[in-house]
């Protein structure tokens, strides 16, 4: 046995791929000559082959007699002037006959002299098929030894197919395009590009791309007319990636004008592929495209093409450039993609404010409008320091949060009320938002918080048991140290294609602050801060628990029960001052509140520093660190309030038995003085804690040489556990 090696070219490229899905390729592929159907094809798959076993060699055969063309329907077709049914019958007979040469005056080929042959091609020409099986079958019974010409019924048998291809394309039926094809190879040809399109498609629509691929390559290779070039570049564009459809573009040619001739779909061809890339953000789109919209927008005020650039650029995190195409887009049209583009941006960047303002007309043009929305308005409310809103701004949040049931919102709502000391208004928001969904812990939590601000401790119990086993902060939410929940607002994710399914998240979390404060402070009723006090200038009595402010000599004028709002903040902040010698904290506190909104900076201040002092007086150590943000500090106020708030931070955590938290703020804190000595001591405990004995022997050695007592004791604590062992 030996192989004989059967090269497929031309028409047999493409029939080679169709007939990798039909087991009878082989048999559609030696339709007439298999050395190829159409002489302009390359062959895309130029060189594959197809390896058969032949038969034992046996003597050559005589050479075969040259076959004979019937020609008949070239001279039909040309005295019809039907060019384009001339051309597919020359296309057709070449497929079958590829030593034979086209006549160069289809006219001068012999009339046919059989008239009734000739109204049956009458009838072919018109695509009367059903007409013409009736006057083949009628002309068979008249004469029973005829039979049609063999050139008819196989162009009848192919108009057919073809007519059944396309139907099965209308209806959708891939998988028949690929088989009547495969089957037909000879309807494959660039007379009828048409037929080609639609089996590149059902190669697209049956998951087989790298085969579509190979059909449109297959027609920019081997087919000529440039519309119908230009066409199969948009066909390809609709169902092709962006790495092959960069492939299938450098087959352009240039027109005799010296122009590309893809040009004119060149606009529309980037408008596609920065839309991929807007989708997909390991995509990389060549600058020229990125450059094509930028100048259509620049030079245009073209919106959908500033949207398109923006929601590239947002999918690369690059916010500023996608803020930029957004807020143009937004310029021109303002419509809801345009809004919640430019939402995004915003919110990354943390101006809720405009976000919110922005997203407000569009928050139900569609489910991603508003989670965008809704976004907005949470980070909004857990801006820090609180935003002051407008009455107007907080209306119309509070009516879409209500109508939407929006959980994240409306628990923002609850954080941003005790923010501005409103613990019945915050209580109202939590337990809303538990009664839109029952098991949110943030919600219960806040509402613990509310209910202990409100000394509801009968209500704080209530939570306390529900949430049993399941909430450790609302388990220790009565505890001395009260930890105050601060937000963080979390970035939206990577699309929105989805473009909004990605939503920007705030949820409540246990920040320890970097930047806040402190122990000791020296003199909280100073002098200078409020020069019409009386207020004596005692020293601060110290205690190694927490720092307290001494009492001065209390001032007649705030022991009655006062609204500070009703006060001037000008006149709140002498109140504040009096209280605080009355050892009333809380009501201190509010009284600061109220200062802090007077035109003075230099009251605001005051203010500020007064109402720390005043919640570091109640116990409220992250309140106090909170209010020491609200206006600007001297360095020398700042340093001292960020002492004594972690100080007091660093004692509470080692009395909770946190003790790796314990040594972050005593690291912190020697950031900012000298470590003293009872803060010493505090550590070498927290190290002991934490097993790391070396380090607690060699603070407490260096301290017990100088006599240090309750270095002494730890150091005979930890030598007789040695012992012990």
């Amino acid at each position: 046995m030996k192989s004989t090696i059967l090269t497929f070219t031309g028409t047999t490229a493409l029939t080679v791929l169709l007939a990798a899905s039909n087991a009878d390729f082989i048999r559609s592929e030696l339709m007439g000559n298999p050395t190829g159907w159409l002489a302009k094809s390359t062959a895309v798959a130029k060189g594959e082959r197809i390896v058969a076993q032949a038969e034992p060699a046996q003597q050559p055969a005589e050479p075969a007699k040259k076959p004979v063309v019937d020609e008949s329907a070239l001279r039909y077709f040309a005295s019809k002037g039907d060019k384009a049914r001339l051309e597919a019958e020359i296309a057709r007979l070449r497929a079958l006959y590829p030593d034979w040469v086209p006549p160069a005056d289809p006219l001068a080929v012999p009339e046919n002299s059989d008239r009734q042959l000739e109204a049956m091609w009458a009838l072919y020409s018109q695509s009367k098929f059903a007409e013409l099986h009736k006057a083949i079958n009628d002309r068979q019974v008249r004469e029973p030894g005829w039979t049609p010409p063999s050139d008819l019924t196989e162009r009848l048998a192919v108009a057919e197919k073809r007519l059944a291809l396309i139907s099965a394309s209308d209806a959708k039926q891939y998988a028949d395009v690929v088989t009547i094809g495969s089957e037909t190879p000879s309807l494959l040809t660039c007379s009828d590009v048409d037929v080609l399109w639609r089996v590149a498609e059902a190669f697209a629509k049956t998951d087989r791309l790298a085969r579509a691929d190979d059909a449109y390559t297959y027609i920019l290779k081997n087919c000529t007319k440039t519309p119908e070039r230009i066409a199969t570049i948009q066909k390809a564009a609709a169902v092709l990636g962006y790495e092959q459809m960069q492939a299938l573009l450098l087959l352009e040619k240039t027109l005799p004008d010296g122009k590309p001739e893809f040009e004119p779909v060149l606009g529309d061809l980037a408008r596609r592929f920065v839309a991929e890339g807007g989708k997909d953000d390991k995509l990389v789109v060549a600058q020229s495209y990125l450059d094509l919209l930028r100048k259509d927008v620049e030079k245009q005020a073209n919106a959908s093409d500033a949207l398109l650039l923006g929601w590239h650029y947002i999918k690369r995190s690059d916010m500023a450039e996608a803020e930029r195409y957004f807020r143009t887009a937004h310029d021109i049209t303002d419509t809801a993609s345009a809004a919640q583009g430019l939402a995004l941006t915003l919110i990354a960047r943390k101006d809720a404010r405009e976000a919110e303002n922005v997203m407000y007309r569009w928050r139900d043009a569609s489910a991603e409008a508003s989670a965008t929305y809704f976004a907005a308005t949470a980070n909004l409310l857990a801006g820090e320091p609180p935003p002051v809103l407008d009455q107007e701004v907080l209306r119309r949040i509070a009516a879409a949060v209500t109508e939407k049931k929006e959980v994240r919102t409306a628990e923002q709502f609850g954080w941003y009320a005790l923010a501005f000391r409103q613990p019945k208004t915050a209580s109202q928001w939590f337990r809303m938002t538990l009664g839109w969904k029952a098991d949110y812990e943030p919600a219960a939590y806040g509402l613990a918080v509310a209910r202990l601000q409100l000394k509801d401790m009968a209500g704080v119990r209530q939570i306390q048991n529900v949430w049993a086993g399941r909430s450790e902060r609302i388990a220790r939410v009565s505890e001395p140290q009260r930890e105050k929940t601060a937000y963080d607002t979390i970035p939206l994710p990577d699309s929105t294609s989805e473009r909004a399914d990605r939503i920007s998240r705030v949820e409540p979390v246990n920040r320890v602050d970097a930047d806040t404060a402190i122990d000791e402070v020296d003199d909280y009723a100073r002098r200078e801060s409020l020069p019409e006090s009386r207020l004596s200038e005692e020293p601060i009595a110290k205690s190694p628990r927490r720092a307290v402010v001494s009492a001065a000599r209390p001032a007649a004028g705030c022991r009655t029960t006062v609204d500070p709002e009703m006060l001037h903040p000008d006149v709140a902040i002498g109140r504040g001052w009096c209280l605080m010698n009355l050892k009333r904290p809380l009501e201190a506190a509010s009284a600061f509140g109220v200062a802090l909104r007077s035109a003075s900076a230099k009251i605001r201040e005051d203010a500020a520093y007064g109402q720390s002092l005043a919640y570091l007086r109640a116990g409220l150590v992250n309140d106090a660190a909170v209010s020491a943000t609200k206006a600007k500090q001297r360095l020398s106020r700042a340093v001292e309030l960020q002492t004594a708030i972690l100080s007091n931070r660093a004692t509470d955590a080692f009395d909770a038995g946190r003790y790796r938290e314990t040594v972050v703020y005593l690291n912190q804190l020697a950031q900012l003085q000298t470590e003293r000595t009872d803060l010493l001591v505090l550590r070498a405990y927290a190290y002991r804690k934490l097993n790391r004995r070396a380090d607690a022997l060699t603070i407490l050695e260096a301290l017990a040489a100088t006599g240090n007592r309750d270095a002494v004791r730890g150091l005979a604590e930890i030598r007789a556990e040695d012992y012990a062992r």
